[in-house]
This record gives structure tokens, sequence and C-alpha cells, in this order.
């Protein structure tokens, strides 16, 4: 069976070591790829759902892969800083509640740590969005990281950056709160620590399915601030806009696409992060 990072808060008591980050980092980056990689068309067609406007014909199915490439080279890098700031955030909280003597390994530590993750690899993960949605809905004029910065400046990169933050924030905080969760409650009805590839892909899909559906209305106000930067000039404005023109089931668009590739990406990335982390990790730190 894979360890239970949430089955053995004690473990998480000594300092983490430079080679358990960069086997956590290396995880993470391997799973954020496979991800995208996996299930880029859904992405691509949620994309374009969301943008598009009433009345407005859009052609789904064509160029599902486009920006991939480019994307992925944005998902590495960005996926290996969540960890970087996710697993020491992690098990700070984790020491400081040992310390109290709480056992330091309640959901508010994974949703604080989520949080602290997004919060650092948004850096990266912004203008890479930025860059992608542009690309899935084929916005006219160059859509390249060079060519955005040399139409709109560095900010321009950072189109929606406050919208991304309303989105992901929550959105990490509560995945990996409900993914640890669910596998802690697993490992004491089943009576061990871990779960296996199969196990950790179900529990990851359920926590990304719903984590998803909830989320729906901030990645519409997201996609539409990014790709329409023109139309919608701040989250109030553009969820006003949005309602007004379109109805308050339009905050719902992209919703089944959304729901139905988030869940399948889920259980990807959890079943592959779980994975590379019983490869990579060094054997005395893989119950921490």
């Amino acid at each position: 069976a894979m360890p239970n990072a949430a089955c053995a808060p004690r473990a998480t008591s000594r300092a983490m070591s430079a080679r358990e980050l960069a086997a956590h980092c290396a995880s993470g980056a391997v799973a954020g790829c496979a991800v995208e990689a996996a299930f880029y068309p859904l992405d691509t067609i949620k994309t374009r759902l969301q943008a598009r406007v009433r009345g407005e014909r859009v052609a789904l199915r064509r160029g599902l892969y486009r920006g991939l490439l480019g994307n992925l080279a944005g998902v590495a890098p960005a996926s290996a800083l969540f960890f970087a700031a996710y697993e020491p955030m992690k098990a700070a909280l984790r020491r400081d509640d040992d310390g109290d003597g709480g056992g330091g390994d309640g959901a508010k530590e994974h949703l604080l740590a989520g949080a602290v993750g997004g919060l650092v690899s948004s850096v990266v993960r912004v203008p890479t969005e930025v860059i992608k949605t542009r690309r899935q809905v084929g916005a006219m004029g160059g859509v390249g990281l060079r060519s955005v910065v040399a139409s709109s400046g560095v900010a321009g990169l950072f189109v929606g950056y406050g919208s991304f933050l309303l989105r992901d924030l929550p959105f990490d905080a509560i995945e990996f709160a409900g993914y640890e969760s669910l596998k802690k409650a697993w490992g004491e009805m089943k009576g061990e620590d871990g779960a296996t590839a199969v196990e950790a892909a179900a529990l990851g899909s359920i926590a990304g399915a719903f984590t998803g559906a909830v989320t729906t209305p901030l990645d519409v106000v997201k996609t539409r601030l990014m790709t329409s930067p023109d139309v919608y000039r701040g989250v109030l404005q553009c969820v006003r806009k949005t309602i007004a023109d379109e109805g308050a089931l339009a905050m719902f668009k992209g919703v089944q696409p959304r729901v139905l590739w988030i869940g399948l990406g889920g259980g990807c990335f959890f079943s592959v992060l779980e994975t590379a982390r019983g490869v990579l990790l060094p054997v005395d730190s893989r119950r921490s």
C-alpha cells in the first residue's frame, strides 16, 4: 500500500530534507503534466463554452490540443512550485499542532497549505493560463509569451490575476483538503495506512469532481476576464454583466465538461502523484 501522510502525523515532526522536498516537487510536476496531457481536450471544450456569449457559434471540436506543449512548459514548474510550498507548510502546521497536543492533521492544515501552495505557484500558473485560454479559444493576433508582452507589457500576462486567485486558492484548498480527508477516512475504515493507485484515483476523482462543481462560477469569471479583458473589467462587473446579458445559469457554463475533466483529472493526478512519491521519496520519509 502507498504511504498515507494523513495517518502518521508524528513522522512530520522532523525537518523536511532537501531531497525529500525535491521528490515532492518532482512528483507534483509529473502528476500535473500527466493530467494536462491526458485531459487537455476536455479543458479546451470547457474554456470555449465559457468564453462563448449568447448567439455566438463556436467550433468545439477543432484544434482541441492547441497550445498543449506551451502549457506543459508552464505546468511543470508551476506544479513543482505548488508542492515546494504545500509540503513544508503542511509539515510546519503539523509540528505546531503536535506541540499543542492536537495531532496536527485536520482539514484546516490542508486547507491552509493548499491555499499557500496555490498562491506561490500563481506567479507561473497565471501567465500559463492566460496564454493557454487564448490559444484554446483561437484569439486573434499573437497569443504567445513574447506577443503578449510586446502588445500589453508584462501586466498582460497577469490579466485576470485576481479572478484566478479567487478561483484557484479555494479550489486548491478544497481539493487537497478533501482528498487528504477522504484518504485518512479510507485508511481508518480498512484498518491500514495508505491507498493503492486505484484507491487514490477513486478518492481523487470524488474530491476533484466536487471541487470542480462548486467553483464553476469562479472559473467562468476567470475565463472571461482572461479572454475578453476589453469587455470585462473586474470580477464584480463581469458577474453583473454576465447575469444581466445571459441569465444566472450562465455562471455555470461548462460545468459538465469541467466536472468531468476535473473529476477524471483529480483521479489521474493523485494516482500518479502517489505512485511518483512511492518511487522518488526517500524510504525513511514515505510515512510523512
